[in-house]
């Protein structure tokens, strides 16, 4: 300490020339002296130490210590026999200024340490010194009100062990019990006010928002709390953090609306800073025409005072703001509004705050005021000739008295034990004692609420919320409303919050609006509360938040991609409109068949039926009629016993068909051949030898179908690739059996074969006689059926595509078996038929050929004639 003597020293003569000439303190008499630093004037301008009288935050908290005192000093139980003195200082709300002022309080200390040296002061001309008056000891110090003044002058009182209360200060730096530790508060400190409006801004459903702080100790250190606790607690990002200059230049404020506009979605501002600043921010919204667009959440600087938003109350509309929880103190409007010029000389500003509150001057040495102001007559009364509200910190000023009274007490109670009045254990009073007893105090503040603090000499968090809400409809006389209370944890009426548009819907500040059902989160890198909406489109679904998934092959996504539901099964049913014309088709055509059998078997001993190849045109007609029947086949339900029904009936009645008018076309093209060389008939034309030739090309297909059937059983299978189109709700499980297209027109494909073959030997056949009157009808059948099959595939395969592919291919391949039955059926049975059912004398045997003819031709077998009549 001895090594910084001579310049606390010089220090202290530099104040004590600033303090002379300023406007001086408010001195009270007592056995112990608290000092006191309130912002009775405001920051002044163009290089002045002092601005204008600051009536709330001044001259009521400095009239609340002095009525503290006044109440202190006249309780018996409190103190007895000690009176409280004061010295009350002037801050002019700058942090220089005020450390300059806070020097005189540890004035008597420095002159104390350095009385060993006065035998060296000499003055001029051999004149003794004159000693003043000794300084009164300040044992603690009540203030400072903002906090980088607290923080300028606890860094000089803790040199000298001096306690320091203060009623305003919420700096969180000031909780660092390593560099402040004679600091202590009755208000809590910003990390708490912090972590309230972090609690406010998720209540509220606000993810993306931009902080606001006035450069300074309390801006900072709030914007950096609350910055750090959203970052601890998540789901809240930060869009900017914008400081406001000490100094702002002209056109500042509208710089900083602009570059709050630069991230339009986050319209929640967090603000820290002091009252001018806010106001000077919402004259730049206004004027920028962003009346109602920011929704603003103000530190207790902002609190519930007019002054920040008077008249720009239609932009502060919805702002919640937030306070420490406080009471007006009853006793001290009744004390501050009796206070007059006459009974209140103690305090040397009270005379400005009597002209600056009632508009008036009082005359000086018998000089007049201005003609443009009223002279004061000193009857005003506090009140009721102006008006009055009790500021804010009013409480907290009386706490922290009484907190010092309480921690003397207590220690006078301990190191003097008996005595009324001070003991010299009290005199002087030790500092570091004195701070373990304030540490220690607990009471019953003046708002009832406890008083106490932790071991950083931080208070106990506990904020009302409130909200500038309009009344009557018009934002001139809105007022704030209380909405809700934090202590350690959040209780906020949401109900009862009002905003601008729709009053009970909650605006957004959130970077991206939420998702919608079937839409995940694609996140923006680096920030996590911005992202883009990506659909889950196609046969996705939205799993969670972040997650699209393909659902499973037998489903399809929900209408609005938020799950997954079994995608419906189909299949040709009888009812379709697609089935009707095959089964039209089919009934004909086995009608049809089943005359013409009975017909010929009825007239099967007369010469057309003998001439057609009765054995072969039965065989024939049992082919055409098994592929009639295919198609109730194909219509009919998927199941293990139809799905072997198909694979063996599908290609048995072509193969049948075709194999007998391969023998047919064959056997005329043999005898026609064997005629030209030779009057010896040629091998295999015999009924039997038909047979045999027919059934083994029949058998080929059966051994391959049986084969097949060996190595994978027939069942039915659902298959979902068939239909999945690109819209899932078009989307159809076909109910089939397990053949592909390929396997389909694989059981086809030998009777094609056969067909073409048939079709070779009709073309090789077109040169016979009359008399084999049934090659030109099998040629004219063949070259229709080869037409029919050649339309099919193009309009097959072409299909394989389409969502309608189970109806159409189907409906193809039926349609194309009964036209190729059906041309057969026509062209070589129907108009024999119609000759034996409508012109039966037209089937007699006619008179045999003239030897010339019968001797170039070989006859046929008896029985099996190749003549009909004519």
């Amino acid at each position: 300490m001895a090594g910084i003597l001579p310049l606390l020293t010089l220090l202290l003569t530099l104040a004590q020339a600033g303090v002379a000439g300023a406007a001086g303190s408010v001195r009270l008499a007592g056995g112990l002296t608290l000092g006191g630093l309130f912002p009775v004037h405001a920051r002044g301008a163009a290089g002045r130490a002092c601005g204008p009288l600051k009536k709330e935050q001044g001259v009521h908290r400095l009239e609340a210590m002095l009525y503290a005192l006044d109440r202190v000093n006249a309780d018996p139980e409190l103190l007895p026999g000690v009176r409280l003195g004061a010295r009350l200082l002037d801050t002019c709300s700058r942090d220089t200024y005020a450390l300059e002022q806070a020097l005189s309080f540890v004035q008597a200390l420095i002159r104390g340490r350095g009385d060993g040296d006065e035998a060296a002061v000499r003055c001029p001309g051999g004149v003794p010194p004159v000693r003043a008056a000794p300084p009164e000891r300040v044992v603690a110090v009540v203030g400072a009100s903002a906090s980088s003044v607290s923080i300028m002058v606890a860094n000089v009182l803790r040199l000298f062990a001096i306690p320091q209360i203060s009623y305003a200060s919420t700096a969180p730096e000031l909780s660092d019990s390593t560099r402040y530790d004679f600091f202590s508060r009755v208000v809590p400190p910003d990390s708490y006010q912090a972590q309230a409006m972090v609690d406010i801004v998720r209540a509220l459903g606000w993810n993306y928002v931009s902080t606001l702080a006035s450069e300074g100790n309390y801006g900072e250190s709030g914007v950096d709390a609350f910055v750090q606790i959203s970052r601890e607690a998540g789901g809240v990002c930060i869009a900017q953090s914008i400081k406001i200059p000490r100094e702002p230049k002209p056109g500042e404020f509208n710089k900083v609306i602009r570059r709050l506009m630069e991230t339009p979605n986050a319209r929640g501002i967090i603000i820290f800073a002091n009252e001018d600043d806010i106001r000077r921010v919402l004259e730049a919204a206004r004027q920028a025409n962003l009346t109602s667009y920011f929704l603003w959440v103000g530190s207790d600087s902002w609190g519930a005072k007019i002054s920040p938003i008077l008249n720009l109350e239609d932009v502060a509309v919805g702002a919640i703001t937030i306070l420490p929880k406080r009471a007006s103190i009853d006793g001290f409007d009744q004390y501050f509004m009796t206070r007059s010029l006459e009974n209140n000389r103690r305090n040397i500003w009270f005379a400005e705050f009597w002209e600056e509150n009632f508009n008036c001057k009082l005359t000086s040495s018998g000089t007049q005021s201005d003609d443009s102001t009223r002279k004061c007559t000193g009857e005003e009364r506090i009140g009721r000739d102006s008006a009055y509200e009790q500021e804010g910190k009013v409480q907290f000023v009386i706490d922290a008295v009484y907190a010092i009274a309480h921690a003397l007490h207590s220690m006078h109670q301990a190191l003097c034990p008996g005595h009324t009045g001070l003991c010299p254990a009290m005199e002087p009073t030790d500092g570091r004692t004195l701070l373990q007893y304030i540490r220690a105090v607990r009471f019953n503040g003046s708002a009832g609420t406890p008083v106490m603090f932790n071991e950083n000499g931080d208070a106990p968090g506990r904020y009302d919320i409130f909200q500038y809400q309009v009344t009557n409809g018009s934002a001139g006389s809105g007022s704030y409303q209380a909405v809700g209370q934090w202590a350690e944890t959040l209780r906020l009426d949401v109900e009862a919050l009002q905003w601008s548009g729709d009053p009970r819907e909650v605006p957004e500040s959130q970077c991206s609006l939420p998702c919608g059902p079937g839409e995940r989160k694609k996140m923006v890198k680096g920030v996590p509360c911005c992202w883009h909406c990506e659909a889950c489109d196609g046969y996705r679904f939205q799993v969670d938040e972040f997650t699209c998934e393909a659902c499973p092959g037998d489903m399809r996504p929900t209408h609005n991609h938020t799950g997954c539901r079994p995608t419906p099964v189909v299949r040709l049913s009888w009812s379709s409109p697609w089935a009707a014309p095959p089964l039209l088709l089919a009934v004909l055509g086995i009608m049809a068949t089943t005359t013409v059998v009975a017909t010929f078997v009825r007239h099967n001993n007369t010469p057309i039926v003998r001439a057609s190849g009765r054995e072969l045109s039965y065989v024939l007609l049992t082919g055409i009629f098994l592929i009639y029947t295919v198609t109730f086949l194909m219509v009919a339900e998927p199941g293990a016993a139809v799905c072997a029904a198909r694979r063996l009936f599908l290609g048995l009645g072509t193969t049948l068909s075709y194999s007998a008018l391969l023998t047919k076309t064959n056997r005329i093209y043999r005898i026609f051949e064997q005629g030209k060389r030779s009057v010896t008939p040629p091998p295999f034309i015999s009924p039997t030898s038909q047979l045999v030739i027919t059934f083994s090309f029949t058998s080929v297909q059966v051994v391959g179908v049986m084969a097949w059937m060996g190595a994978q059983p027939p069942h039915s299978v659902i298959d979902y690739e068939e239909q999945r189109t690109v819209e899932p709700e078009q989307a159809r499980g076909v109910l089939k059996c397990d053949m592909s297209d390929l396997s389909l027109v694989g059981c086809l494909g030998y009777s094609l074969l056969l067909m073409v073959t048939c079709t070779v030997y009709a073309i090789k056949a077109r040169g016979v006689p009359e008399t084999f009157n049934e090659a030109k009808p099998i040629g004219f059948t063949m070259y229709t059926t080869c037409i029919i099959w050649l339309a099919f595939v193009p309009i097959f395969f072409g299909t394989a595509q389409s969502a309608e592919k189970i109806y159409i291919q189907t409906t193809t391949l039926t349609v194309s078996l009964s036209l190729s039955a059906s041309v057969s059926l026509g062209m070589l049975y129907v108009p024999k038929t119609y000759v034996i059912l409508f012109h039966p004398e037209q089937n007699v045997q006619k008179r045999k050929r003239s030897l010339k003819t019968t001797s170039t031709v070989a006859a046929p077998p008896k029985g099996e004639g190749t003549e009909a009549p004519k």
